[in-house]
């Protein structure tokens, strides 16, 4: 994994709203088909990270690279950067007057510029990927959460995203349907994409992440691979935090 090239830069993110200081100068380094899990308790700034990277969210002060070119301050460039760094939402965030396929034929057609037929080809193709062939022409109403997570994943994946970023993906999802959207997720790892992962799923973190950050207060306090996390934190919080998990 080190000797990949660096395609994701944060250094020094801060970001407040009001008093409240929500990022108090996060940085780290992505590699190429790296993946990134944050975790820690709730209200610690992860969700807000991941906003200001792909800049739905500008932070106060900071800078963000993609492939060394500066996302932040990228004034009506940023639509390009979005297109390559993708984004799944813990509430799907689907357009519910259009079918699967058409969710994600609109971005292939209004953003990327493809025709009709090429747009439903793309669409079907990520729709197989994360197998829901047999749900194109059902509106978002009638699948089921997971289903309807793995449709978000596969309108992200369409854009051919250099990285994607995942919110909470499963924090809705009851059991059964959180394991299906991680069986998704855990195929895109092991096939090299590139990702950065907010989730409470530890197992998951444990078994996928290349690297486990720790924050905490807007900072990130620890940061190692899963076994080092897992068997040796160096923080007191992370391993109280851990053990929250492990007591369950």
């Amino acid at each position: 994994m080190m000797d990949r090239e660096i395609i994701l830069r944060v250094e020094d993110i801060h970001k407040s709203y009001g008093e409240t200081e929500v990022l108090k100068g996060v940085s780290f380094d992505v590699r190429r088909g790296e993946t990134k899990v944050f975790i820690g308790p709730s209200g610690t700034g992860k969700s807000t990270l991941l906003r200001c990277i792909n800049q739905l969210t500008v932070p106060d002060s900071g800078r963000i690279w993609l492939n060394d070119e500066e996302v932040t301050h990228a004034g009506p460039r940023i639509n390009q950067f979005r297109q390559k760094i993708g984004m799944v939402f813990q509430n799907f965030n689907l357009f519910d007057h259009l079918t699967a396929i058409g969710n994600i034929e609109v971005a292939l057609i209004r953003v990327k510029g493809m025709n009709k037929a090429a747009a439903k080809e793309k669409a079907l193709f990520e729709l197989r990927q994360v197998g829901l062939s047999d749900k194109a022409d059902a509106y978002p109403a009638e699948l089921s959460g997971g289903q309807a997570q793995r449709l978000s994943i596969a309108r992200a994946l369409a854009m051919d995203p250099e990285v994607i970023l995942f919110d909470e993906p499963t924090s809705s999802l009851d059991p059964e349907l959180t394991r299906e959207v991680l069986e998704v997720m855990k195929r895109l790892a092991r096939e090299g994409m590139t990702m950065l992962v907010v989730t409470h799923e530890m197992g998951f973190a444990l078994s996928v992440a290349n690297e486990i950050l720790f924050m905490e207060h807007g900072r990130v306090c620890e940061q190692g691979s899963p076994s080092e996390i897992q068997t040796s934190p160096l923080f007191t919080r992370t391993r109280q935090f851990l053990g929250t998990f492990q007591d369950d």
